[in-house]
């Protein structure tokens, strides 16, 4: 664990040579500005940790806390390496057989990043004290590594996320009918506990693959929540969707929704 000038947006930044990936993973850690040894707090995971500055964790944890809005809490930013393989959803890769290391990026999260983590910090213990974040493809990365680890992680946050991601090209006629993630809700059984936080914007994206006037974005994310509404959680507590007017697939608009996330995952 080591202080470096490459972060000085960062609080501590550290380094794992992580056994599952055969690398080096960065981790940008951010805290309350009078964290302490012996406070406990909660855990926040984020995807992408590369676009930590762009997202302003750091700026909104301290905000949040100084103000008391949230619980003490603790995000770790990993920094993707190989993005297109180390995403996605564990053993199923998409149709161009991206998401092929997704597997090994679960198992570094949780057989080496959580551990490391609980031997440095204070950590409340209950999943229901930790959450795991992330946008686009990050944030199905995610929704699969929580979805298949409750025990872990009981809050999961997405924004944009990549639900679209599926056994078939655009092109092919089972398209809209073989989307990985749904599927993998539709055939799992409930998982008690688990709460969800999805983001869309308007402008996510134009297409519109069954020409119903919504954009797919907002269409696989809603077709997500059903699937969760039919395997039994409650579409009124135990989900939140925030739907942003304008809301573009960018960093400047996930970070607007940040805030919403933590304190609708730690407040106080």
């Amino acid at each position: 664990m080591q202080h470096t000038p490459a972060a000085a947006y960062a609080d501590l930044t550290f380094f794992i040579d992580s056994v599952h990936l055969a690398l080096e993973k960065r981790i940008d850690l951010f805290f309350p500005r009078r964290y302490h040894a012996g406070m406990s707090c909660c855990l926040v995971i984020v995807n992408d940790g590369q676009d930590a500055q762009a997202l302003h964790l750091r700026e909104t944890l301290h905000k949040l806390t100084t103000k008391h809005t949230i619980q003490p809490t603790i995000i770790a930013a990993v920094h993707a390496t190989e993005r297109l393989q180390e995403y996605g959803t564990a053993h199923i890769p998409d149709y161009a057989k991206r998401g092929s290391k997704a597997h090994l990026y679960t198992a570094f999260i949780t057989n080496e990043l959580l551990p490391m983590l609980e031997q440095r910090f204070v950590l409340q213990p209950a999943p229901t004290h930790r959450a795991i974040f992330g946008c686009s493809l990050g944030g199905l990365s995610a929704f699969d590594i929580a979805w298949h680890h409750p025990h872990l992680f009981s809050k999961i946050g997405v924004c944009s996320g990549a639900f679209w991601w599926r056994k078939h090209s655009a092109n092919d006629y089972f398209a809209n009918s073989d989307r990985i993630i749904h599927a993998v809700v539709r055939n799992s059984t409930y998982k008690p506990g688990l709460k969800f936080w999805f983001e869309a914007g308007t402008n996510d994206e134009k297409e519109d693959r069954n020409q119903n006037g919504i954009i797919d974005a907002i269409d696989d994310t809603l077709d997500l929540i059903a699937e969760l509404h039919y395997k039994g959680y409650n579409t009124l507590t135990d989900v939140r969707y925030l739907e942003i007017q304008g809301g573009q697939h960018n960093q400047r608009t996930w970070a607007k929704a940040f805030p919403d996330f933590l304190k609708w995952a730690f407040g106080n």
